[in-house]
């Protein structure tokens, strides 16, 4: 591919044609031909290093301000630019894709799964990009970011077009809308859940944490809303004022364009009746997915499927055959006790998923979970205090530490927790895991907490292999409990 295949006519002044390889802001991956975007982050100015990228062989450099050097890009914000080039450099995939996007602190990746269930079990064919891994139509891959960046987003497009999908529904992260990682797209759906603290090491304030979900639906011909959620309230109404988009609000708390009613939460399920307006009619739901907290996620998904085509009595027959969502209150084990696997990390996800659970618990609550490290240290605390009002037994652990001291980590959220407290705490997750099978009774449910889907853990810059759902299998056998 050449240079001028992605730029335009009045994008080339100064610029000499040129073979080029990838798009990529990261200096360390840079080869010879490569597009460099510099860009202005918090700790480092891409800027800077754009000679030194020049003298290892990149084809051009893209910046914001004039550099006075050779092959330089012009543009007055290079991330928004980032997206435009690594998309013509595919090809343009998203005009062969029609895109839902879902947005909120929790509830996304269990929403986006159900709506990708649903299309396909009506015969559109459905990508899915997200926090559980990239389905391309053919192939997943596994995430490490909820939204991939520019260049690797684009390509999973291009995938998924090329592999015959027809729509994409994705997971739009704040960090994502706030870098621009996808640009000049038009979304048939967007979806959001909810928002509660988290992040705010990267916006600062829940206001800018706000309006970062805020700017996904300024590219949305339609918009699903959980108005339960305060702040979702606010975004209808806000939208509701500045018209051109068309709402659709959901609640469980009364008559909306989509409702719920006669919630019926049990162990390994949820049930209830699903009432849209437009159609006139109220639908049977159950989904084996425990909790009443995926009765809102449910309905997101069934209305975002029916804004974008989808006939109502369609989106909830799709809807009646889920089978679940992985590491979204997933059942491993159910014998004397049961092991549940969710990923709520955070103080908001353990409030709708705690109660939830122990609503159904015939024994004791039992609560396996920690914090992240490097994310959001003041919900720390709030996260401890969530659990110790829940768990009759609480354990806390490692949870993606990073490049902090995970007993550091641990230490902040105990303070969360009474002296009159059941709660211990084991640096090692695997441990944690075998102390709470092993105090584990009869009719007992335990919750793990916070890995969800993943199978690793983040410690240092390493992605280290730990999946409980094998160790769950391990230790639930028959030769364990003997």
């Amino acid at each position: 591919m050449q240079l001028f295949d992605i730029l335009k006519e009045n994008e080339r002044a100064g610029l000499s044609d040129c073979e080029i390889g990838k798009i990529t802001d990261d200096t360390r991956k840079l080869r010879t031909g490569d597009i460099f975007v510099a860009i202005s982050g918090r700790n480092f100015d891409g800027h800077a290093a754009c000679a030194e990228m020049l003298g290892k062989g990149a084809a051009a450099v893209v910046v914001s301000r004039d550099m006075g050097l050779p092959q330089q890009i012009l543009t007055d914000d290079t991330r928004k630019m980032f997206g435009v080039l690594s998309s013509r450099y595919f090809g343009e995939p998203t005009k062969r894709l029609k895109l839902i996007a879902a947005t909120g602190t929790n509830g996304k990746t269990t929403t986006v799964n159900i709506i990708k269930h649903i299309m396909n079990e009506n015969g559109h064919k459905c990508g899915c990009i997200g926090t559980a891994g990239y389905d391309v139509c053919g192939k997943i891959y596994e995430a490490h970011l909820t939204t991939p960046y520019q260049f690797d987003l684009y390509g999973y497009f291009r995938e998924m077009a090329d592999n015959g999908a027809e729509y994409c529904v994705m997971e739009a992260s704040s960090q994502a809308l706030s870098q621009s990682r996808f640009v000049g797209e038009t979304f048939e759906c967007g979806i959001f859940t909810n928002l509660t603290q988290d992040h705010l090491d990267w916006h600062g304030t829940m206001e800018n944490y706000y309006q970062a979900k805020r700017s996904l639906f300024a590219s949305c011909r339609s918009a699903v809303i959980n108005v339960d959620d305060k702040w979702g309230k606010r975004l209808y109404d806000e939208l509701s004022a500045e018209g051109g988009i068309k709402l659709t609000a959901l609640s469980e708390n009364g008559m909306t364009d989509v409702s719920a009613c006669r919630i019926v939460p049990e162990s390994g399920k949820v049930s209830y009746m699903l009432a849209v307006k437009d159609a006139q009619k109220a639908f049977h739901v159950s989904i084996p997915m425990p909790g009443r907290f995926n009765v809102m996620n449910s309905m997101c998904a069934a209305a975002a499927c029916i804004e974008s085509g989808l006939p109502a009595d369609a989106a909830v027959a799709g809807l009646n055959t889920v089978k679940g969502v992985c590491g979204r209150a997933e059942v491993l084990y159910d014998g004397d006790f049961t092991v549940i696997c969710d990923y709520a990390h955070t103080e908001d996800g353990l409030e709708k998923t705690l109660p939830a659970i122990k609503e159904f618990t015939k024994g004791r609550l039992i609560v396996v979970f920690g914090a992240a490290g490097e994310r959001d240290a003041g919900k720390r605390p709030a996260m401890g205090r969530c659990v110790a009002r829940y768990a009759d037994a609480a354990v806390v652990t490692s949870d993606n530490p990073r490049f902090e001291d995970p007993q550091k980590i641990i230490d902040d959220v105990m303070t969360g927790f009474d002296a009159d407290s059941d709660v211990c705490s084991y640096v090692d997750r695997l441990e944690a895991i075998k102390y709470a099978v092993g105090i584990a009774r009869k009719g007992d449910v335990i919750v793990l907490c916070g890995k969800g889907h993943e199978e690793y853990q983040v410690i240092g810059d390493n992605y280290m292999p730990f999946s409980e759902h094998k160790i769950i299998h391990e230790l639930c056998s028959d030769n364990f409990r003997s």
